[in-house]
């Protein structure tokens, strides 16, 4: 089968809907497709060494924390990471450089009869795709961003040398369970015998779960934020400024400490600092509080579920600024009547003048503008309503002050949309 770079990509995306296109459909609750794949693909997964990152929110930053320290220590290090905003390669990296698509078309036409016969989800393909790859390149160490979940999560045929936890709220609850509890225990599915797990946060109703399953797998586990509290970002890094990266460093430090407590890497405390100030220049991280604009200061932000958004409500309280204008848009299966409400209370109570612009994502899922401000129009917000994002967010610049803040949000696929070209 003999495919161009975009077809291959168009046979990737078509062979089972992705769940972060049109939901719940693409949802696979089952890993042994993915055990099969990596047994016919000769066990790459097996052939470097990993750290495997879970968590509701936190773990893409950790993921990238952790890859661009590595790679300041002078290792080879290689990036899996979901979803991508603008470039599908952007899930699959080395050293912060993406898979050539010479290698993706050749690893799905080598693969071609695997991939069809056994209907396997763009999801578990990419996953062989990128330890393929990994392995293929003899990387050092990958550190392994979980999509969804854990437990059954298409990543979780690794055996790391670390499993990192960052926290749990209450995001995918028609997959994974409707309390902290029930979430937590499919992260806690990352858990391996032996292997010790970094969690982020000690939260009362998810701590015990960690405890209870570390225990029974014999894992040593610390908890990142009873040995490190972050108060002042700005001494660690001026490529990430959003508020919320203080937990995520905290994370990452303690990581780093159980990494050289139990040898597994040389680290030295500069690629320590290095790496968190360079991790945007090291691994092109991008969406987490990125300025894409001044004058008016113009912020884009992937927060999509309440915890995020409350981290990002507080990193606009700290930002200087003279009026908020808003830009909001997002995917049909979230409660976004609710978040609505929430981030019009939370920032009309320190914003007098909060304007609105609803906008909506360009993939399937994407609510439709007019259903969004029909919406907030029942709750009493109103808006102006723009069919793209990039108009939307000329049309609050053009609005704005240039003391004034623009802030774009409400779904990653909304951020993707502003910063593609």
């Amino acid at each position: 089968m003999i495919m161009t770079y975009q077809e291959t990509l168009d046979y990737m995306f078509a062979q089972l809907p992705m769940y972060h296109r049109i939901g719940a459909a693409a949802y696979k609750a089952d890993i042994q497709p993915t055990i099969d794949m990596m047994a016919a693909l000769g066990n790459p997964e097996r052939k470097f060494k990993s750290i495997h990152v879970a968590g509701t929110n936190g773990k893409g930053s950790v993921s990238h924390f952790l890859a661009s320290i590595l790679q300041e220590a002078g290792y080879k290090v290689g990036l899996y990471t979901s979803p991508h905003l603008v470039d599908f390669r952007e899930r699959i990296r080395i050293n912060g450089e993406m898979i050539p698509k010479d290698d993706v078309v050749n690893f799905v036409a080598a693969n071609y009869q695997l991939l069809t016969t056994n209907s396997l989800s763009f999801f578990e393909m990419t996953v062989g795709l990128a330890f393929d790859y990994f392995a293929r390149q003899k990387v050092d160490v990958a550190v392994v961003e979980v999509g969804m979940g854990g437990r059954l999560d298409s990543t979780n045929v690794i055996n790391p040398l670390l499993s990192i936890i960052t926290n749990i709220g209450l995001d995918h609850t028609q997959f994974l369970g409707d309390t902290l509890e029930k979430i937590a225990a499919e992260k806690a599915g990352i858990i391996k015998q032996g292997v010790p797990v970094v969690i982020g946060e000690t939260q009362p109703e998810t701590a015990p779960v960690f405890l209870r399953v570390a225990e029974e797998h014999q894992a040593p586990i610390t908890f990142a934020d009873q040995h490190y509290v972050v108060d002042d970002i700005s001494r660690y890094t001026a490529e990430l400024t959003g508020e919320y990266q203080k937990k995520n460093i905290a994370t990452v430090l303690e990581a780093v400490e159980v990494m050289r407590r139990n040898s597994m890497f040389d680290i030295p405390t500069k690629a320590l600092v290095d790496g968190l100030a360079r991790v945007v220049t090291n691994t092109h991280l991008h969406g987490r509080w990125q300025k894409i604009g001044d004058e008016p200061l113009t912020i884009c932000e992937t927060a999509h579920n309440e915890p995020g958004i409350r981290a990002m409500i507080q990193g606009v309280s700290n930002t200087p600024h003279k009026n908020l204008h808003l830009v909001y848009g997002c995917v049909n299966d979230k409660d976004y009547r609710h978040i609505l409400a929430y981030l019009n209370s939370s920032l009309l109570a320190s914003h007098p003048t909060l304007t609105w612009y609803f906008s909506q994502p360009s993939v399937p899922r994407g609510l439709p503008v007019g259903e969004l401000a029909e919406a907030a129009s029942s709750i009493g917000i109103n808006g102006s309503s723009y069919i793209n994002v990039k108009e939307a967010i000329a049309a609050a610049r053009t609005a704005a002050g240039k003391d004034d803040l623009v802030l774009v949000t409400g779904s990653i696929f909304l951020i993707a949309d502003a910063l593609a070209e």
